[in-house]
């Protein structure tokens, strides 16, 4: 993947715009994780999958989303090539988007899944798939955006953000990419990030000043919405097949 760099141009971004390039990239990843999908995976058909998602399922879960009955269905095709990429059960494994996002750090990785899997029991399922696109879509609520945004950060799921966690997410994504900010920098930006986001000074960021912040920074959450989720059928084309579901 190829990251901004964003050593070479910080001299002429604002203070506020080299804050919002520290975040940016986790969101990046989704997008390309959803395009992976559609794209790198060939499974040959095989037997019946152990999970398999039948009409009234998708119903609900075009009821519980932002997508359309169609959309579920072929969202479903597509969660289906990611699955049996290593293991055909019809369930998405940590190894299996490790192999989607091959080039992805691996604490991000961590961070990503474990937001998929609501159960938490090690795997994803077609309906945590489905939920967590959800808040990608153009369509839904900002503040479901902005909580998703700020449960990644929350690394020890502790409620509120901390400096060392911020600072271990971005080191973590520099390491292993090819932007290039010296750790200066990077201390800089996070500092100036805590002295507008930590209002009460207590040296975390709570939810209620995460949200306050991304309110005023809203290019924060410009990666959080992926414009071809509001139409999957016309984005994948090939995943379109007849279906006995009307919307």
């Amino acid at each position: 993947m190829d990251w901004p760099n964003v050593s070479s141009r910080s001299s002429s971004l604002t203070v506020g715009e080299q804050i919002c390039a520290v975040f940016v990239p986790f969101f990046v990843i989704i997008d390309v994780l959803f395009s992976t999908f559609g794209q790198c995976f060939d499974c040959r058909r095989r037997s019946p999958s152990p999970q398999t998602c039948q009409h009234p399922d998708l119903t609900r879960l075009a009821h519980e989303s932002q997508f359309s009955v169609n959309e579920v269905e072929a969202l479903y095709e597509l969660f289906k090539k990611l699955s049996c990429s290593i293991i055909d059960d019809g369930l998405i494994h940590k190894e299996e988007l490790r192999l989607a996002l091959f080039q992805a750090p691996n604490l991000f990785l961590d961070r990503v899944f474990d937001l998929f899997d609501e159960k938490k029991n090690g795997v994803i399922e077609f309906e945590e798939f489905i939920h967590a696109l959800s808040v990608f879509h153009p369509s839904a609520p900002i503040e479901e955006k902005i909580d998703f945004a700020f449960r990644l950060y929350d690394l020890r799921q502790t409620g509120f953000i901390e400096r060392e966690e911020v600072h271990q997410m971005v080191a973590a994504i520099l390491k292993e990419s090819d932007m290039m900010l010296s750790d200066e920098h990077l201390t800089m930006i996070i500092d100036k990030t805590f002295a507008d986001a930590d209002s009460d000074r207590d040296g975390k960021i709570s939810k209620e000043e995460w949200r306050v912040y991304v309110l005023k920074h809203p290019s924060l959450l410009k990666n959080m919405t992926l414009p071809y989720l509001k139409d999957v059928t016309t984005a994948f084309p090939s995943f379109i097949f007849n279906t006995e579901v009307e919307d």
